[in-house]
């Protein structure tokens, strides 16, 4: 049992409501893997709390916290600082507290191209194409236009890929009725919308259309084999599960917080493959 001392750096995970999070899991299998004098914890945080929370956090001598859902577009805002990833993602996951003041980042830009890198799938070999426009479209869209991959945005109501184009360059959209048509000159596919999560949707692609070489990523990890993975699979292309993404997100933030950079291994995966399965 790790007991803490009075220098023991503490942070969280800010949301509303929290208790869905795997980062506890993640962040205390971590610190407890590097004996390390410190804590993580889940922050149950009501919007109109969230601003003065964070304020409280910062004077208490937290180190940071991570942000959910609702609070990634406030902590964009509340942060005195962004980095490059934050402005270019529009929002903010992760706040570090440093010399009185609070920077923010979006991990998820970090997270989706390591889970790439973890598969064996490259980035860099050709067009990319994703599904959706929210946040998680915003952040692979990001990571890979930044890498100089020509990336192509696809979504059922074509007003919020209009916009999300708007603000980043080089960004196309494509009309969702033409998403099957598009695989044959795809390199890289990713479901960024929230069809398949839980076992419920599926984003209904042919992939006979699809050229031999396409990688399919789904950054769905409830269930980790889902509808989309399961009919790319059976026409033997290489298939990216969500899980990934959501364990290395967790990295930049750890080690800004507590001094180690964490490795993703089998031992992680494991316990968050075992905490999924009995939720």
């Amino acid at each position: 049992m790790r007991l803490l001392t009075a220098q023991a750096r503490v942070a969280g995970i800010a949301g509303w409501p929290v208790r869905h999070s795997r980062s506890p899991r993640i962040h205390g299998h971590w610190l407890a893997r590097y004996g390390l004098d410190g804590a993580y914890i889940p922050l149950p945080i009501a919007p109109e709390a969230f601003v003065p929370a964070m304020r409280g956090l910062l004077a208490a001598g937290f180190a940071g916290a991570n942000v959910t859902v609702p609070h990634k577009q406030a902590a964009f805002a509340l942060a005195d600082r962004l980095d490059h990833t934050a402005r270019r993602a529009g929002a903010v996951n992760t706040l570090v507290f440093r010399h009185g003041h609070i920077e923010g980042s979006n991990t998820d830009v970090f997270g989706f191209l390591a889970g790439l890198a973890d598969a064996g799938a490259d980035p860099a070999a050709g067009p990319a194409l994703i599904l959706g426009a929210g946040g998680a479209a915003r952040a692979a869209s990001v990571a890979l236009l930044d890498q100089g991959v020509p990336v192509t945005v696809t979504n059922r109501t074509e007003a919020r890929a209009t916009a999300l184009a708007a603000e980043l360059p080089g960004l196309r959209v494509l009309d969702w009725a033409r998403r099957s048509e598009a695989l044959a000159d795809t390199a890289l596919l990713v479901n960024a919308t929230t069809l398949g999560m839980g076992g419920h949707g599926d984003p209904g692609l042919d992939f006979s259309r699809a050229a031999r070489d396409l990688a399919v990523a789904d950054l769905v990890y409830v269930p980790l084999e889902t509808t989309l993975l399961a009919a790319a699979r059976a026409h033997g292309l290489r298939c990216i599960d969500g899980l990934g993404m959501l364990l290395h997100q967790a990295r930049p933030g750890f080690h800004a917080w507590f001094g180690v950079d964490p490795e993703v291994d089998a031992a992680l995966r494991d316990l968050i493959l075992a905490d999924l399965a009995g939720a």
